[in-house]
């Protein structure tokens, strides 16, 4: 299954935390990460490979707080491998055809084909989180949610064959505040800034309490979910990285050795010179 051994000697050689799963780990340095990260990175292309040779469907679904890491989490994993294997949703609010759907029908459209992986970027837990605090939805709706959600899982995805992992991301009080002064603090990052970020700042404690029912409700044996410590970022990508390709059976597929050939030389012309004259940008680097 990969290198599996090799991932998990790796782990414990860079990182050694003193607390629990729970607690923070001594951070990452930059060049130590992106080691590791590279690393990792090589066994997700060989999951894809995996994947396209056996026609798996896999569906990853990233939730937790504002500003937990998920979108830095999911760029660690799809930065090497095709995003035509790899497939990032990030749907937006529902139009209002959609919220006239069944609840679950607009992400059922982007459930994977053989040979594909799925990444939610917020996925339909939102019923569980967003919209209960907010009030898009009504108690009813939610409490039928969390009813239904688990049934929902096992019959349409798991017993259907396609790999499911539910990844939680749980940021602190303090690290989540930091987060939030830097995206309104920085130009470069404002953009990070939704319309439910500060809301989301001050109902804390409702976020929690949903937090906690979703977990009670949804955490099953047969749709687990993995709690994921990210108040340090690097860490928290490559624990979860190495933890996702744990719970793959992927093993390397082989590969037909490559050779570059010759170019031809048949119709050979000077296709330099017929550049010059074209609208070529400034050179400032």
């Amino acid at each position: 299954m990969g290198k599996k051994k090799d991932l998990k000697a790796a782990a414990k050689s860079v990182s050694k935390p003193s607390a629990t799963e729970g607690g923070a780990s001594p951070k990452l340095k930059r060049r130590a990460y992106e080691k590791e990260l590279l690393k990792l990175q090589a066994e997700l292309c060989m999951v894809q490979d995996w994947v396209q040779a056996t026609g798996q469907r896999i569906i990853i679904i990233f939730e937790g707080r504002d500003a937990a890491g998920k979108g830095g989490t999911i760029k660690a994993i799809t930065e090497k491998v095709s995003p035509r294997v790899f497939k990032l949703v990030a749907l937006p609010a529902p139009s209002d055809r959609e919220k006239t759907q069944i609840y679950a029908q607009r992400y059922l459209a982007h459930f994977p084909a053989a040979g594909e992986v799925v990444i939610f970027d917020r996925s339909w837990y939102n019923r569980a989180g967003v919209e209960k605090v907010m009030g898009f939805c009504t108690d009813e709706q939610h409490r039928k949610f969390l009813e239904m959600c688990p049934l929902f899982e096992r019959s349409m995805i798991v017993d259907n064959g396609i790999i499911l992992l539910k990844y939680w991301l749980e940021v602190g009080d303090k690290e989540q505040e930091r987060r939030f002064r830097a995206r309104i603090e920085d130009p470069v990052r404002q953009w990070k800034l939704s319309p439910m970020d500060l809301p989301s700042r001050q109902r804390w404690y409702d976020y929690s309490r949903a937090r906690d029912q979703m977990l009670d409700a949804t955490d099953t044996d047969i749709s687990p979910w993995h709690v994921v410590r990210s108040d340090n970022k690097r860490n928290a990508r490559l624990n979860l990285i190495t933890h996702l390709l744990e719970q793959l059976p992927y093993v390397r597929q082989p590969r037909e050795k490559v050779k570059l050939p010759r170019r031809s030389v048949k119709n050979a012309y000077d296709d330099e010179a017929t550049m010059t004259k074209r609208r070529w940008i400034p050179q400032r680097y």
